[in-house]
Order: structure tokens, then C-alpha cells, then sequence
């Protein structure tokens, strides 16, 4: 855990150095790891107040001394904790535990959560962070009629990734190769080769996709790469496909290139092919984590799509979002691996590093990546030369993969904080940088406006559906650009508001007329 917490830019410390002690034990009789004892000991000693917001832990090496264990037991037990949020490192001085304040303790059995959640300045001692302003920070601040809330605020809205914590050093180093290369004077409508190699081998490794240079197209985006298979494959009148509720701005791409947009319905698996009508063109899916429900295809559903796809002839067009941030569970192939010929693959780096890059890719079969290539030559469209060449860099010195495996840990540290507080109510929450909460359709509203009024910004289902009668509502929570201390604070909010909106509901059917 020491090297975890020194891997980290974490925030320094001013606490005293000195260690808790821990009257702990293991039995190593009980069926249950030891590991998972440890963390569960832990983890109650912290709820209980036992050990107190701040402390500093024993070292991995005298824990386990003290325990007469391995010191792999006591790694993975503080690892899990620190991924669920429990824990902080704090940079050259060891593992303390974090804030607990708006951590909500386990319920005792028998009580209800009326009687047990405790009032909202008890687990939420205010929006404030303390001394440094949220401003100071790079957070938003809302405007004095947002809601009637001026000053900082918290952001829960899905869609954005956290940018304010990279390695400077590389990504210096980056732009300066970048910058020491001569300007290009012909842009290969392909991409530049070089980060075409190294795509495809990033895509190798990271996703399974199993292809060479000549199968990638450097884009700038998903919103690019899905225009550019539009303007290629449809003409006016042409039906396409689009997941509903889904991602609305590639409804916009194709309604904008004259195709006949079709609503596709999805649960909580991802889309439901059996509802597919045969006569689609294209059929656009978000099968690593459906926006904005949150489902992963499973594999018999993924292979059942295809079938439907090579019966119709239809192309699939499979964006990649989210496939980057797993948690708890193991990844799927993507769809383009289990039928190259039929699926066209998106991806972007906008959420695993900076939404301002521009660069993505498209990965297609050889006629058809050739005929995207003819149209983004009769379209003059580009990718910056100067960001593919500083993306390659970033890819081959793998930099990139280090910040990815390090925004897994973070991202899964703010993810266990909404579930922590709000469990069973989330849903969509084994990747990605978003969960769901389903709620009544009156509540939504209301909660959402009184959310906004103490500064937490959500987004509701509502806005995520094209047509017909919502079969869902609820909120979409984004965690990708809150700290780990904003989304507490603001996930403790939207608890207390759930409370008095779920209350108001119980008590409406006695209300006279």
C-alpha cells in the first residue's frame, strides 16, 4: 500500500505521523480469506468510529507483523479499501483513513431509514471544502440564477472525464516530439501510420481486437468517425437504428445526413435485438456499458445481434464508450472481434484522457475503411497532425496506459462512494463513469430543481429518450469530473433528497381532495 499511495499525486499531509492502534485479529479457521477478514475488520472499526477520519495506518510490513500474516494479505485488504474509498494516500507519509463524514453507517436491523439517517448537516457538514475554493480548482461555478444557487458547485452530470490530474512530465514530452517534427503539407486521410501502430496494438492489448495499421483511421472523435460512416454508407430516406434512451448526438449525425432515425429499444442488458426491425441500414450500439442505463451486452445477446445483422445485411456500428473503466467485473470482447466483417468499431480518447485531444478511431473492413477514406478526401477532413504525433508518443512510452490504470483506481474509489450511500437504488455500475438511480417519474423533477438549488447538478433520464413513452426515469450520476470529496458531499445530498421525495410519495395517497 506504501507504493500505491506514493503512485498517487495525492495531497500532503500536516497530521502527525504517527500510527493508530489496532486491536485486530484474523482466524484462519473461518471459511472467509484472510484478506477479506481484515477488510471487513477494518472497515467496522471505521464505521464505529474505532479508528477516526485522518488516522494513519500501520504500515502493510508491521500490520502483518502484528497479525502474523502475509503481507500480501494486508496489501489487498487496504487496496480494496482504498479503491472503495475508505482509505487516502497521502504522499511520503503512509495510508491514513479518509473523511467519514458523509459516510452513512450501516443500518441497524429492524430500524427503517427514517429513523436511522442521520440529519443532512450531520452528513454533510456543508458544500464548502474547506480553506482552497472549488474555484481555485478548475470546478465550476454556477451562475446566481442556477437554481437559485450561486458559488461553487458539484457536478454529478455524466459525460465528462477528470482532467485535472495527468503526468505534466509527460505530457510536455509529448508535444515537445510533437512540436520538434516539421509540419505536414499532405494529410493522409487514413492518419498518420505511426499512431495507427500504435492504436492497433493499443486496441490488441487493451480490447482484444485483433487487427493491423491498414484496418485503423485516425479520427477526431466518435462524433467524427460516425459522421464520416454516415456521409459513406446512407442515402436520404435510409433507416438507421439508434438505441433509446441513448446518446443523443449520434441521433443528430445521422438525422443530419438525411437518414430516417428509428428509436431502438434497450433494458438493462444493452439493446434488445428481438426488437430490431429488419430494414435498417446501419444499427448504432453502445454494447462496453449502454449510455445511459449502464447495461453491458452479454455475449448471447451480442451473438444473437450479429446474426440479425448478417441476416439483414445491416452494418452495426459499435461505439466503443466506456470500455476503458471496468470495475468488478471481467471485460467482454468487443463486437467488431467476433465479426470484423460487420461491425464498424469507434473509439475516442476524449474520456480516458482529455475531451479537447480530437483524436479517436474507426476501425472498418478493408472496402469499407477505403470508401470512408474517399469521402474524408471529397469532405477536406483532418485530424490534427500535431496531436496524432503527440498521441503516438504518449502511446508508445506507455504513458497512456499508466494514466489509465491509474484513473481506474480513482474512478472506482467515487463510483464505491455512490454506492455506499445509495446500494441497491444504483444500477450500470460495473464500468463506466456513470450509474443510473431510478426513480418515480413525478419525483424526478423536483428532486433534480431542489438538487440544483444546493448546488449538486444532475441529469435526468428524460433528456437521454427520442420518442414515445419513457419506459424509465430517473437520474444519469456522472463521477468522471467530481473529486472523490465532491461526490460524497453530493451523493449525501441526493440521499437526503431521495428520502423526502420517497417520504412525500408514501404520505400523497392519504392527501384529501
Amino acid at each position: 500500500m506504501e507504493t500505491m499511495a506514493t503512485s498517487h499525486r495525492l495531497r500532503e499531509t500536516t497530521l502527525p505521523r504517527t500510527s493508530v492502534d489496532l486491536p485486530l485479529s484474523v482466524d484462519r479457521q473461518a471459511p472467509a480469506a484472510l484478506a477479506r477478514q481484515l477488510g471487513d475488520r477494518l472497515r467496522a472499526a471505521m464505521r464505529d468510529g474505532t479508528i477516526r477520519s485522518g488516522e494513519r495506518l500501520p504500515s502493510t510490513r508491521a500490520l502483518a507483523r502484528q497479525l502474523a500474516v502475509s503481507r500480501t494479505v494486508v496489501t489487498e485488504a487496504y487496496q480494496q479499501l482504498y479503491a472503495e474509498g475508505w482509505l487516502d494516500g497521502r504522499h511520503g507519509s503512509g495510508t491514513y483513513v479518509a473523511d467519514l463524514t458523509v459516510h452513512i453507517p450501516s443500518r441497524p436491523q429492524g430500524q427503517d431509514a427514517e429513523t436511522v439517517a442521520p440529519p443532512p448537516s450531520a452528513r454533510v457538514p456543508g458544500l464548502d471544502p474547506g480553506p482552497r475554493s472549488r474555484q481555485e480548482d478548475g470546478a465550476p461555478t454556477a451562475p446566481a440564477t442556477a437554481g437559485g444557487h450561486a458559488g461553487p458547485v458539484i457536478d454529478l452530470r455524466p459525460g465528462q472525464p477528470w482532467v485535472r490530474d495527468y503526468d505534466e512530465a509527460a505530457w510536455r514530452r509529448a508535444w515537445r516530439a510533437a512540436a520538434d517534427l516539421p509540419p505536414g503539407d499532405s494529410p493522409d486521410a487514413y492518419g498518420l501510420p505511426r499512431l495507427r501502430r500504435a492504436l492497433a496494438e493499443h486496441l490488441r492489448r487493451a480490447r482484444a481486437v485483433a487487427v493491423g495499421p491498414e484496418d485503423v483511421m485516425v479520427v477526431r472523435g466518435t462524433a467524427n468517425g460516425l459522421d464520416l460512416v454516415a456521409a459513406t454508407l446512407l442515402r436520404p430516406g435510409d433507416r438507421v437504428g439508434v438505441e433509446d434512451p441513448g446518446y443523443r448526438v449520434a441521433r443528430n449525425v445521422f438525422a443530419a445526413r438525411g437518414a430516417e432515425v428509428v428509436s431502438c429499444p434497450v433494458d438493462g442488458d444493452g439493446v434488445v435485438v428481438e426488437a430490431l426491425p429488419d430494414d435498417l441500414r446501419v444499427l448504432y450500439t453502445t454494447p462496453a456499458h449502454q449510455y445511459p442505463l449502464g447495461g453491458r451486452l452479454p455475449v448471447p445477446r451480442r451473438e444473437r445481434l450479429l446474426a440479425w445483422a448478417r441476416r439483414t445485411g445491416a452494418i452495426v456500428v459499435e461505439d466503443d464508450y466506456d470500455a476503458e473503466f471496468r470495475y468488478d467485473v471481467a471485460p467482454l470482447p468487443a463486437l467488431h472481434g467476433l465479426d470484423p466483417g460487420r461491425v464498424v468499431l469507434l473509439g475516442t480518447l476524449s474520456k480516458s484522457l482529455a475531451p479537447d485531444i480530437g483524436v479517436g478511431w474507426l476501425v472498418a473492413p478493408p472496402d469499407l475503411l477505403a470508401a470512408v477514406a474517399r469521402t474524408r478526401y471529397d469532405l477536406g477532413d483532418r485530424t490534427s497532425g500535431p496531436a496524432q504525433q503527440a498521441m503516438a508518443v504518449l502511446l508508445e512510452r506507455g504513458d497512456l496506459d499508466r494514466h489509465l490504470r491509474r484513473m481506474r483506481l480513482e474512478y472506482a474509489r467515487r463510483r464505491a462512494a455512490i454506492v455506499e450511500v445509495l446500494g441497491s437504488l444504483v444500477t450500470g455500475d460495473t464500468a463506466g463513469l456513470h450509474v443510473m438511480v431510478e426513480l418515480p417519474e413525478h419525483a424526478v423533477g423536483p428532486l433534480s430543481a431542489a438538487a440544483a438549488e444546493r448546488g449538486v447538478l444532475l441529469d435526468v433520464m428524460n433528456h437521454h429518450h427520442h420518442g414515445g413513452v419513457p419506459a424509465v426515469h430517473g437520474l444519469v450520476i456522472g463521477y468522471g469530473s467530481a473529486s472523490l470529496q465532491e461526490v460524497r458531499r453530493g451523493v449525501a445530498v441526493l440521499a437526503e433528497l431521495i428520502d423526502r421525495f420517497a417520504r412525500r410519495e408514501a404520505v400523497a395517497p392519504e392527501a384529501g381532495p
